[in-house]
């Protein structure tokens, strides 16, 4: 055996000492070469400790804002069959009547509110004109304007029967509006 040809492994013997002693004969490895194997319960909460912290934190904040919410942000009344006793339903309904007035055949151009404030318009109408909204909200706003083709127009604004604004103007093309700040 020449020296170039021999291998050792870690324990010192060459490889074709090995061979010589066939497979009946097993090395020794040392101590630093053996694999441990690690598990067990420690091994794993290692793995989940954070997880587990998170959704505790998670918890514990959620069940603070649920108690928070229940002192400042919810109120007795919010809750289904617990209003008040003395709290009646609107029963008296307003009726608003809107009316755009001329000379005969005038053809005009009316833009109001109706009672939810939302504008509203009516192109080309001829004249006479009239509109009845009714609500039964305590309050509504009503406003009217329109301008028309001939030399004169008028606008009235009757609430329950009740005249609350009139107006007439005139002029070539004569525009003319009424306004009622609460109804």
């Amino acid at each position: 055996m020449t020296l170039e040809s021999q291998t050792y492994t870690s324990s010192g013997a060459s490889a074709d000492d090995d061979a010589q002693a066939g497979p009946d004969r097993q090395q020794a490895q040392p101590a630093a070469h053996r694999t441990r194997r690690r598990g067990g319960p420690l091994t794993l909460l290692r793995k989940v400790w954070l997880p587990i912290v998170i959704l505790i934190v998670v918890a514990v904040a959620a069940f603070g804002v649920f108690r928070l919410h229940g002192v400042f942000g919810k109120t007795e009344t919010t809750r289904p069959g617990s209003g008040l006793a003395n709290d009646t339903k609107p029963f008296n309904p307003k009726t608003v009547v809107y009316e755009i007035y001329g000379p005969p055949g005038t053809v005009a151009t009316i833009n109001y509110l109706d009672l939810d404030a939302q504008p509203q318009i009516a192109r080309d109408v001829t004249l006479p004109w009239s509109i009845t909204l009714t609500t039964t909200a305590p309050a509504a706003s009503a406003n009217i304007v329109a301008q028309g083709d001939s030399d004169t127009i008028g606008c009235r604004i009757t609430v329950n029967g009740e005249l609350k604004d009139e107006k007439t103007n005139t002029g070539v093309n004569a525009q003319t509006f009424c306004l009622v700040k609460s109804a």
